[in-house]
């Protein structure tokens, strides 16, 4: 223990030293520019209003007249300007990285109307992004990060096990692992995290989500593989005063959430988001003696604070989180020691700190030149039991980036560089077995952007790290977008991604089995290379909108850390990629507004996803070769009425599961989802149902007369486990 509080006081100077330092600009391209009066004075027009057409996101003019606006938030390629006294304007800005807006004054005034509309497939931004909005975030339950995907084709989340109520992220046929998942475009709930991150960011905390497939940028670092998900909190200064959410569910399962956002005057804001979850209920509706879901409680705080002034915005924040879960048979007792006792059961406790602090300082007159410093540090603790297996683990981290942004000669050529520092201390203790490893990583980085301002927009980065233990990494690059027709958009992705594993918390499913967990050699990093491209089609049919998106992504792996579940059924084996890996991903998706007021999605996703496994390439358990998606949206004039309801087929996914002579696959099934909402004036309710038909799947634990037999295991989870939930709640609003 000493030793653990020693290791512990020596990292924390260089924790906080990172800390203290100020930050960064967006790591997404921009849309910069200006706004003044069309007079012979051409004033600059401080406090002018500018937000993409057909969202709620914009920004205010500084004292210079100059705005920007990040391209991963627009939906349509035109903003709408106002500002008072003058004349409102929509300006198309397809193939501009910055313009110069001109305002006529009008004595009369007028009322500026901004339309909503279903958001749709990103026109602008040279990366394959879909932007899921507030308003799609309250088409469901939307608890926390795991519920923000229902409304959504691109991204599945799958339980990983029928005891612990871990979540995970899928994104082109790969694990959560290999998604990069961003807050404000900062690296977030990382390394040992990954199993529950999506139950630690509650849904009232998110302002939207931008979905990027393919490795996207390398501002960001070089773990993305398959992807990156940004959640983008709520900002301060345009959150509603007061937010209040409250839920419940035929689980007997609690949230309430509470925001509150304030100015402190001019020059900062600040944004109090406060969450609690509790589940009380052991419930079993299979009647297999164990619980469907853990019990527990979650009590998580975050904090936010802006200050702006001129050509200056600081940001900073602290996150806080405790959180106790408690698993397996029904008649489990938490506070008597397992080795007392008959019945199998679950602990786990979890406790984690975070903060960051990033500023950006954009030069005067020259509003596409920008410099700018992001830091951030985490602790993550936890405690668990699964059984007579003790898993417990601690994670310190910080990270530093410096970007400087401008141009070479015109707006049509800018450039972003910077340099970055990592710090990973990670401790693992398994059983009787303690692990761990201390990473420092410094890099640096620089992304070159060609905008012709017509009809071609290319990225081009790299970077350049030197791992502490592994050496030098190279990460290249490459997105590129062509605008066949303003309405015709085809793009092209390809660039290499770089992680170290943590192979047991990334596959915590192992560890609610009789499996003996064994790594055959010593792991090393994984490395692979991604290339696709996508194609889409903007339309208008009977005077209404329509987007028809289709890609297709090809994943391949220099190097992966194989998780073989099918060489020896009765262990979990870890160790090096011996042979070939691939995932092959196509999605075809098409939106529509059917009727006013009526938007209807559809999608269909094919996956082959295969790893070699003891010298045979065979296809990778719990992922379904073929997957249906529809949602169908309907809302009255003003949101006073609002329904949704989505369906999802899922089609055969092989298992491994632990009997030697019962290698099999899952079976074929839907699931259907729904939502009703009734807004009034600052009070909203809702209410709805998950798995209306109320499809189970069939004895999902295997071994449940004997958990602490040799047959035991619970990883096997291809479908639904609890059944239908019915759910109601309100909301309540002061803007």
């Amino acid at each position: 223990m000493k030793t653990k509080t020693a290791k512990l006081l020596r990292t924390l100077p260089a924790l906080l030293a990172l800390y203290i330092l100020a930050t960064l600009p967006t790591a997404a391209q921009q849309l910069t520019g200006k706004v003044v009066a069309n007079t012979d004075s051409q004033t600059p027009l401080i406090g002018a209003n500018v937000a993409w057409k057909g969202t709620s996101i914009g920004t205010s003019t500084n004292a210079n007249g100059a705005f920007a606006l990040s391209l991963a938030d627009a939906v349509t390629p035109e903003i709408i300007v106002s500002y008072i006294g003058h004349k409102a304007d929509t300006i198309t800005v397809a193939g501009k990285n910055n313009i110069v807006v001109q305002l006529t004054p009008n004595n009369k005034l007028q009322e500026v109307v901004v339309e909503g509309q279903q958001a749709r497939y990103s026109s602008l931004t040279p990366t394959n992004s879909q932007v899921i909005t507030s308003r799609d975030l309250e088409k469901s339950a939307c608890c926390n990060l795991a519920e923000s995907f229902e409304t959504n084709a691109s991204v599945e989340v799958s339980t990983t096990d029928a005891v612990s109520g871990a979540k995970q992220i899928q994104m082109l046929g790969l694990d959560g692992s290999y998604t990069l998942l961003t807050t404000d475009n900062i690296p977030a709930l990382r390394g040992l995290a990954i199993p529950y991150r999506l139950n630690y960011l509650s849904g009232t905390y998110i302002e939207s989500i931008d979905i990027i497939k393919g490795t996207g940028s390398v501002l960001n670092g070089y773990e993305s593989i398959s992807g990156q998900v940004n959640v983008l909190l709520k900002d301060p200064e345009k959150a509603e005063r007061v937010y209040f959410n409250l839920y419940g569910n035929s689980l007997a399962k609690f949230d309430a959430n509470l925001n509150l956002a304030t100015s402190v005057g001019k020059k900062w804001s600040t944004i109090l988001m406060l969450h609690s979850n509790y589940l009380g209920n052991r419930v079993d509706r299979n009647d297999d003696d164990f619980m469907d879901l853990p019990i527990g409680t979650q009590y998580n705080v975050f904090n936010k604070w802006k200050f702006s002034h001129d050509a200056v915005v600081s940001e900073f924040g602290v996150n806080a989180l405790h959180e106790n879960k408690v698993g397996g048979q029904l008649k489990y007792k938490e506070d008597i020691p397992q080795e007392q006792q008959l019945y199998y059961g679950t602990n786990s406790e979890t406790d984690r700190f975070s903060a960051y602090n990033k500023s950006s300082y954009t030069y005067p007159g020259r509003p596409y030149q920008s410099i700018g410093l992001i830091t951030s540090v985490a602790h993550y603790k936890f405690k668990s039991s699964y059984g007579f297996r003790d898993y417990d683990g601690e994670q310190n981290s910080g990270s530093a980036r410096l970007i400087f942004q401008s141009i070479l000669g015109h707006t049509g050529h800018t450039y972003k560089a910077g340099l970055s520092y990592t710090y990973d201390d990670y401790t693992e203790t398994l059983t009787d077995s303690t692990f761990g490893r201390t990473e420092h990583i410094p890099g640096a980085f620089l992304e070159y952007i060609y905008n012709n301002a017509t009809n071609l927009t290319l990225v081009a980065g790299s970077r350049v790290d030197f791992h502490s233990i592994y050496g030098t990494v190279f990460t290249p690059r490459l997105n590129v977008k062509y605008d066949a027709t303003p309405n015709t958009i085809f793009r092209i992705a390809a660039g290499k991604g770089f992680r170290i594993a943590n192979p047991v918390a990334e596959n915590s499913a192992i560890l609610v089995s009789s499996r003996a967990i064994k790594a055959k050699e010593e792991l090393k990093p994984e490395e692979a290379w991604n290339i696709g491209g996508s194609f889409t089609q903007y339309f208008e049919l009977g005077g209404r909108p329509g987007t028809f998106v289709t890609d297709y992504y090809y994943t391949t792996f220099d190097n992966q850390v194989v998780l073989d579940m099918y060489s020896e059924p009765t262990q979990a084996l870890f160790y090096n990629l011996n042979g070939r890996s691939f995932s092959k991903s196509f999605q075809a998706e098409l939106q529509y507004e059917v009727l006013k007021g009526l938007d209807v999605k559809t999608a269909y996703k094919y996956f082959d996803v295969r790893t070699t496994y003891n010298g045979q390439l065979i296809q990778k358990p719990m992922i379904p070769q073929h997957r249906f998606f529809v949602n169908l949206g309907f809302a009255t004039p003003f949101d006073k009425w609002r329904a949704d309801l989505t369906g999802q087929y899922f089609g055969l996914m092989p298992l491994a599961p632990i009997e030697q002579d019962n290698v099999h696959k899952s079976e074929r099934f839907y699931t259907f989802n729904t939502q009703v909402s009734r807004a009034f004036k600052r009070w909203e309710l809702y209410a709805g149902a998950e798995n209306i038909l109320n499809y189970k799947q069939e004895n999902p634990i295997i071994g449940t007369d004997q958990p602490f037999g040799s047959n035991f295991d619970a990883s096997m989870v291809w479908g639904p486990i609890t059944g239908r939930v019915v759910y109601a709640g309100l909301r309540f609003k002061i803007d």
